[in-house]
């Protein structure tokens, strides 16, 4: 079992969070924007706030280090499943679990977010995640 190589984690983890910016992107400011704004409101949050400069870089930062953390997560798992598509899905699943999956759950019990929301957000998210680590991984490399 070798080591991992950083810098194609890194650079995997890059390409996943490209993926995973662009979903979010399309989700809350194109597809459910009215919804996620309606949500935001019942909240008693102003949805501006949500795409304000610092708002904003928050996201998409973390939507990088969510990529790069699918990435290594593939790059764990590999040894065990194979280099692959299938282990890039496998690994993106595991991060949808942790990430989105647990959350959800949480924000449900308490009331936060409106279901039917939480629930096509995690749909979504599912897919997002798996087509963002299995693009990453496609450019990790052991040597």
């Amino acid at each position: 079992m070798g080591k991992v190589n950083w810098s194609r984690v890194f650079l995997g983890g890059l390409v996943a969070g490209i993926v995973i910016n662009l979903g979010e992107f399309l989700f809350h400011a194109v597809l459910f924007k009215t919804q996620v704004e309606e949500a935001m409101r019942a909240m008693g949050k102003d949805p501006a706030a949500m795409n304000a400069g610092t708002a904003m870089t928050v996201w998409i930062l973390w939507g990088f280090l969510l990529g790069i953390g699918a990435v290594w997560t593939y790059a764990a798992i590999r040894p065990r499943y194979g280099a692959g598509a299938k282990t890039g899905a496998i690994a993106g699943v595991a991060v949808w679990y942790l990430a989105a999956f647990l959350s959800s759950i949480a924000m449900m019990n308490m009331g936060i977010m409106a279901q039917n929301l939480l629930v096509t957000a995690l749909i979504w998210s599912l897919v997002e995640y798996v087509v963002a680590t299995t693009a990453g991984a496609y450019f990790y490399k052991e040597t």
